[in-house]
């Protein structure tokens, strides 16, 4: 059983043959999920691949259907009230 210690940071060092059995390389995402019975460290799972069929609507948007003109100009003036927005 490998042991670490917390530093004054909050930081761990996760021992070198558990990153390597992980395949865990230096700035691998982790979630830190609390338990009962201690800490559990998992790499962080990337979104599954998914198409526009299976998101659109997914803001809940229930009104007339907008053009792309209609959205640029609704996006315009969010940002001329007081947002500022990157030149393209």
């Amino acid at each position: 059983m490998d042991t670490t210690k917390l530093s004054t940071k909050g930081q761990v060092i996760i021992p070198k043959d558990i990153r390597k059995a992980r395949g865990w390389q230096p700035g691998e995402e982790l979630v830190v999920e609390d338990r009962a019975d201690g800490v559990l460290l998992r790499r962080r799972k990337a979104f599954q691949a998914s198409t526009l069929d299976d998101v659109i609507g997914s803001a809940g948007y229930k009104g007339p259907v907008k053009t792309i003109d209609e959205m640029t100009a609704a996006v315009d003036q969010m940002f001329a009230h007081g947002m500022k927005r990157k030149a393209r």
